[in-house]
């Protein structure tokens, strides 16, 4: 039997500006009647690994009526030992799945998310979490993306947003947004990236048995994905990462593949859900940052091997997907 994969990219080039770790690693879940409980237990199983050693996430389970029970969907019962005003600690909020897109969520919650987003709290949604974002006024002028199925609904609500249809996720800084629910998992890693580097975003992942990384930027739907046997094109991206520091073109792409020009690059795109230039970029991203972190390579050396050519060229991809340098990302997440 033929395995059918989808091919994942690699290094998250729609992020914003890379972060310093959290000094405030409280994490506040929210739960209210008809919550996802599968968004909620994304949330609180990454941030709540209990054996990640000083410095990890504390995670808070806050509703607008602490001790009443919950009905979240699937009838599960959830009961929340702290209210609202807990949320005035945490540094991160995250906002699962909301019950009723339709629905405008009370006011004493909406109140509460926009008194943490003016202090400075971190604010993240999965699915149609981004509803509760949208009606407290959080997303206004912002980049979002939503679930395909809601994307339509939030447009028409929310006509001032600009919503970005096609991705994952979105980070714009102190306001995160994912598609739907297993996006909201690559959402979580990617905020665990960000604070702690890749190494500890990988270690999580192998924990959870997923894959380490999906770019932000991957589509939500890759419509044709490729087969593992024999496929010319799936045995082209492994070898693509193995020789990162060759000259990867896409003439030279698509000769060894044995496919035109424009055949390579439709079903490279189809493939993976990103033009192949920008797939070898993000490749070579992810491992120079491997690189980094893991060795006390020269910022030459790993320019070089990483296929940048130059450690010009290296810290100007820095700079321009992380907004730093190869030394300060080297400084902040040295294993």
């Amino acid at each position: 039997m033929t395995a059918i994969v989808k091919i994942m990219p690699i290094v998250n080039t729609v992020a914003a500006p890379r972060r310093p770790r959290p000094r405030n690693t409280m994490v506040a879940v929210l739960a209210y009647d008809g919550v996802s409980t599968f968004e909620m237990g994304i949330a609180i199983e990454v941030f709540g690994l209990s054996d990640m050693g000083r410095g990890w996430y504390r995670v808070m389970v806050c509703a607008d009526r602490p001790g009443r029970r919950l009905i979240a969907n699937g009838g599960v019962k959830i009961v929340a030992d702290l209210g609202l005003p807990a949320l005035a600690r945490a540094g991160t909020i995250i906002v699962p799945g909301w019950q009723d897109v339709e629905a405008t969520p009370p006011e004493p919650l909406l109140d509460a998310l926009r008194r943490a987003h003016r202090r400075g709290a971190r604010i993240v949604s999965i699915c149609s979490g981004v509803f509760v974002l949208a009606a407290a006024g959080l997303l206004e002028g912002r980049r979002v993306t939503a679930h395909w199925a809601n994307i339509d609904v939030l447009a028409r609500r929310y006509p001032h947003l600009r919503i970005d249809p096609d991705v994952l996720y979105v980070d714009d800084g102190d306001i995160l947004t994912s598609a739907g629910r297993a996006a909201g998992l690559d959402l979580c890693l990617h905020i665990v990236r960000c604070d702690f580097g890749t190494a500890i975003a990988n270690d999580v992942a192998r924990r959870l048995v997923v894959a380490p990384h999906r770019d932000g930027g991957q589509a939500q739907f890759i419509p044709r994905p490729v087969s593992t046997e024999g496929d010319p094109l799936a045995a082209l991206l492994a070898w693509s990462q193995r020789h990162l520091d060759r000259e990867l073109t896409i003439a030279s792409l698509a000769a060894r593949a044995r496919m035109s020009r424009r055949t390579f690059i439709r079903r490279f795109e189809a493939a993976t859900g990103s033009a192949p230039g920008e797939w070898i970029l993000q490749a070579r991203m992810a491992q120079a940052r491997s690189l980094l972190e893991a060795t006390d390579l020269p910022i030459e050396h790993v320019a070089t091997r990483t296929g940048f050519g130059s450690a010009d060229a290296l810290r100007h991809h820095f700079r321009t997907r992380l907004d730093t340098s190869p030394q300060r990302y080297r400084s902040s997440f040295r294993v």
